[in-house]
């Protein structure tokens, strides 16, 4: 199982997972807490992850990008 594209959505305390291969099929989807983040992304192959421009969302794409995932923020305006 490869995982290719993964979404993020961030929030103060739990973070919402949903990944996908190649296929698009879901491979993972799981709630996480700030703590469990990093190590989650540090275990996966390099891949594409999308998340939310908010809050914070510079920071955790620094520490993504530092694992060496390619990170996309996406600007939602309402």
């Amino acid at each position: 199982m490869k995982i290719t594209t993964v979404g993020v959505d961030i929030a103060k305390t739990v973070f919402q997972v949903h990944g996908v291969d190649e296929q698009g099929t879901p491979v993972i989807r799981r709630q996480l807490r700030r703590g469990q983040v990093l190590r989650l992304f540090a275990n996966l192959t390099p891949c594409v992850i999308g998340m939310e421009a908010c809050r914070g969302a510079h920071h955790w794409a620094r520490q993504l990008q530092k694992l060496g995932h390619t990170v996309r923020l996406s600007h939602h305006n309402l």
